[in-house]
């Protein structure tokens, strides 16, 4: 854990040294630009940043903190079939139903500050908690009597720096247009890091890996260049994003299938909101994930899986609440439209302008 803590220092002086030199050279620029800012700065463009880091940026000088806190449940059922059929109505053989549930609980510390007018920088620190059960009977067993497993996680998860540019102003019925550059570290316990056990049928044949404690990170550094859009349009605030992760592939022993190259992510969402007054406002958004499947230079992880994509869509409702000048509440409620997305993920977060 320390020596990827250490792979994150030098990302952090060079992000600093060009977001400095970007600071100086937007300054140089007049104060145009920082007035088109801070007049834009009203509660309707807000809105957006409910559901999502999807606002305007920080104001030049600002530093906000934004302790959050989300927890995220999934209810699975997996079937298995050994055997063969008579008929298309009857099958003979053993039949395998596995239910999983998993908890997930994530406390996460974020630090924000407005360089100029334009430019934003962050890095967001979060903190896992993950307790997965497993109901299941014996696999390819006859047997009556369920068993229950019980697995469990704990740490750091991924540390991710962030930066946000503002490429237009929203004047003359253009919407504000943010570009976005974000880097994930993989600080966290990743999959290949924690123990594994090889699971086999009676014959001895391999059929799948059970890991030992619920990783905590990806293991794999990613990079999320996009964009979002915010268009503000009396009395309703539209707003959408754009974004591509891609993860860089890494060497992980001849026994996890050699050089495993994870699948990319393509993000997009959209939606709008209403500010009830200058205090209390609402937000209806929809997230749709497109994960690629990953690939292995020997091709034997048992990971691997049967699909080449895997799609994951959520629909989102946020409230806000202004409390002071500086600090808001935010409630966000996210429901699962695909299989694969979690069943309903809640999240909290305490933004504070300082």
């Amino acid at each position: 854990m320390a020596t990827k803590m250490f792979w994150l220092f030098p990302l952090v002086a060079v992000a600093t040294q060009g977001f400095t030199e970007a600071a100086q050279a937007d300054t140089a620029g007049g104060s145009a630009s920082i007035t088109a800012s801070e007049e834009a700065n009203d509660p309707a463009t807000d809105i957006a940043s409910i559901t999502a880091d999807r606002g305007i940026v920080t104001r030049p000088g600002r530093f906000t903190i934004e302790p959050s806190f989300s927890h995220a449940h999934s209810n699975s059922t997996a079937v298995a079939v050994e055997g063969y059929t008579v008929i298309p109505a009857l099958l003979i053989g053993l039949i395998n139903i596995s239910e999983i549930q998993r908890d997930i609980f994530v406390g996460a510390m974020s630090l924000k500050y407005g360089f100029t007018s334009k430019l934003e920088a962050a890095v967001r620190v979060p903190y896992l908690s993950i307790n997965e059960d497993l109901r299941e009977r014996e696999i390819f067993q006859g047997t009556p009597v369920d068993t229950l497993r019980e697995s469990s996680g704990e740490g750091l998860g991924d540390v991710e720096l962030s930066a946000r540019y503002q490429l237009t102003d929203g004047l003359g019925g253009w919407p504000y247009v943010i570009g976005a550059m974000r880097v994930k570290a993989p600080t966290g316990e990743g999959p290949y890091d924690v123990d594994q056990r090889i699971i086999r049928d009676n014959q001895g044949n391999p059929i799948g890996i059970e890991l030992e404690n619920r990783p905590t990170g990806s293991g794999f550094w990613a990079f999320e260049p996009g964009f979002s859009f915010i268009y503000p349009t009396d009395p309703a605030v539209l707003f959408g994003n754009l974004s591509y992760v891609w993860t860089l592939k890494e060497e992980q022993g001849p026994e996890n299938g050699g050089t495993v190259d994870p699948g990319d992510i393509v993000r997009f969402g959209f939606g709008m909101g209403f500010a009830f007054n200058d205090r209390t406002s609402f937000s209806l958004g929809y997230d749709h994930s497109i994960i690629r499947k990953t690939t292995f230079e020997r091709n034997n992880d048992l990971f691997a899986s049967n699909f080449d994509r895997i799609q994951i869509g959520s629909l989102s409702f946020g409230l806000s609440q202004r409390l002071t000048q500086s600090t808001s509440l935010s409630l966000t409620v996210s429901v699962g439209v695909t299989e694969n997305a979690p069943n309903s993920e809640i999240t909290l977060k305490l933004p504070i302008s300082l």
